[in-house]
């Protein structure tokens, strides 16, 4: 146990990054829900990944806006397959989004095969390095995140199809790159799922599940040194479970 681990400089840009995932992914995870493919960010982002991974052999600087361009014109190609699979293919689309993530994986880890680091490469893409987040890097990534919200609720009731992959596509490129490809399928569905049966206040909730969770698992982490997004991962589990488990105590689901 150290409790010099708890260091604000580190872990106050870590917890901003989680919240500005979380003021996207909740409501997306929602939208994601109701419409029955929960995979599809682990997809989506695994396909961002293959973009990371090729932007990096052809040697672009790793936190440059070209690796942006590259991972995002990617999960782009991805998410307009899957529209053009949905609009033909509804019924099997869940089932095609697996493989979409098992063809998207794979083809990362024949990428990385002759990269030396590849295995320490491809833990980083998956758990993500929250902890060593650039506080400069979250500029961006805010105000992209703001213009998207605005258009997400201003316009929600007409994001169907190619929109809604194609705004999915870009937001899970940036969070991917932010926390990793687990934290990033955490935070989209855990809260949501945990708050889906709530009719009032179920965003105010789920980011509060959200919050929580990035708040006791970094804290956890650094006490204990053990790996950040793992943790989280976990930590936002637990709090959804404990929720749910009160939640239910007071307001029964009729048998």
């Amino acid at each position: 146990m150290n409790l010099d681990g708890l260091d604000l400089s580190i872990l106050g840009p870590a917890l901003v990054a989680g919240i500005l995932v979380l003021s996207t992914h909740v409501p997306m995870g929602v939208k994601v829900l109701e419409r029955g493919i929960v995979f599809i960010d682990l997809a989506i982002a695994q396909v961002a990944g293959v973009g990371i991974i090729a932007a990096d052999m052809m040697d672009f600087p790793m936190h440059g806006s070209s690796v942006q361009i590259v991972a995002t014109a990617t999960a782009l190609s991805g998410a307009l397959l899957l529209a053009w699979l949905e609009k033909y293919y509804a019924k099997s689309l869940e089932a095609l989004i697996g493989i979409l993530f098992v063809l998207a994986a794979s083809i990362g880890i024949i990428l990385l095969s002759k990269n030396p680091h590849g295995g320490e490469y491809l833990k980083d893409l998956l758990v993500g390095q929250i902890l060593w987040v650039n506080p400069h890097d979250l500029i961006p990534t805010a105000i992209m995140y703001a213009i998207i919200l605005a258009i997400w609720f201003v316009f929600r009731a007409r994001i169907t199809g190619v929109l809604f992959y194609m705004l999915f596509a870009i937001t899970v490129t940036a969070s991917v790159q932010l926390i990793g490809v687990y934290l990033v399928f955490a935070s989209l569905i855990i809260p949501a799922l945990t708050v889906m049966r709530m009719h009032r206040f179920r965003l105010l909730y789920g980011y509060g599940l959200g919050i929580a969770g990035y708040m006791i698992g970094l804290c956890i982490s650094a006490i204990f040194d053990l790996p950040t997004g793992a943790i989280i991962v976990c930590s936002i589990a637990i709090s959804s479970l404990v929720f749910a488990y009160a939640l239910n105590a007071i307001h029964p689901k009729p048998t």
